[in-house]
């Protein structure tokens, strides 16, 4: 259990740092803006490319990559009858659909993978699939919504080449070709794309902090409500429910069925905040969407060992 404890205090104590700043100004008026973008723009990149050109290419195949796959890629898609019935927008349609099935596998994941289930490696897949696939696909159709709302009319062209102006598609592209073909930059150029890469996680959460400040309670927006509501349902109880009847189906047991539901029982990802600021869509779902679930993932977590560990 120490391992879910740890890695809920990691992320508590960056976010609180994030809170105070915001609380008092010090990093300035835009400071959320200007962490999130330079996560995104600079560190995520970095991060991506990092992790994925040291990846086993092989784990592509791994039962647990599928079991993944299927279940992140079912929650996401189980939030979009509930917001087409409500005629929600669309860039918080697709907010909401990633907060459903987007987990946090880096900086809450890991450290309760090493703990709970004896090394980071099990929640090596999860990451792979969201950085190589979620990352790419939710970021390119906010980059389209974004370019829209602004007043632009992109055409199909342009859309279906979104990914090709997405540093986070481009650097999982990159890292994933590199991966495949045993190629790995020389010392001298990975030791500054780590370093830059090791600002991605820390930025997020800051700015997520900051975001706190003179923020209502999650759940305060009536109107917002019932998508936040959604979101936590399927993130928090539907997600490790759908990972634990598809790891049973296919044959998982032990140690296997333990890491498929705890990898899904992690809450939705500060990512998601952090792509929704970038793209100024679903800001506000986002933010609460990630605390509440983060919250929630703690008793479903220690349950979750609880009954299968």
């Amino acid at each position: 259990m120490n391992g879910v404890f740890e890695g809920f205090l990691v992320i508590g104590f960056v976010v609180a740092v994030g809170y105070v700043l915001g609380r008092t100004g010090a990093l300035g008026a835009a400071a959320m803006q200007v962490l999130s973008r330079t996560a995104f723009f600079v560190g995520s990149p970095a991060l991506l490319f990092g992790t994925l050109a040291r990846s086993d290419v092989g784990a592509v195949f791994s039962t647990a990559l599928l079991v993944t796959a299927i279940t992140s890629s079912l929650a996401c898609l189980l939030y979009l009858p509930f917001g087409f019935a409500r005629r929600r927008p669309a860039g918080e349609l697709t907010v909401g659909a990633m907060a459903s099935g987007y987990v946090n596998a880096g900086n809450l994941g890991i450290p309760i993978a090493t703990y709970v289930l004896g090394g980071a490696a099990e929640v090596a897949p999860v990451l792979l699939f969201q950085l190589a696939v979620l990352t790419p696909v939710f970021t390119s159709v906010l980059d389209v919504l974004s370019e829209r709302a602004e007043g632009g009319r992109p055409n199909w062209l342009r859309a279906f080449t979104a990914p090709l102006r997405n540093p986070l598609a481009l650097a999982s592209a990159a890292g994933i070709v590199c991966s495949a073909t045993g190629f790995l930059p020389p010392t001298g150029l990975m030791d500054p794309i780590d370093l830059l890469g090791n600002l991605a996680v820390p930025a997020m959460l800051l700015a997520f902090g900051i975001s706190l400040h003179a923020s209502t309670l999650p759940g305060r927006d009536r109107d917002l409500r019932p998508s936040l509501l959604t979101v936590v349902v399927l993130k928090n109880l539907m997600h490790p429910l759908i990972a634990w009847a598809l790891a049973v189906a296919v044959g998982a047991d032990g140690h296997t069925l333990l890491a498929a539901v705890v990898c899904a029982a992690l809450p939705t990802a500060q990512n998601v905040f952090g792509y929704a600021v970038r793209f100024d869509q679903g800001v506000q779902l986002a933010r609460d969407a990630a605390l509440t679930s983060t919250v929630l993932a703690l008793p479903v977590l220690v349950g979750v060992v609880a009954v299968l560990g």
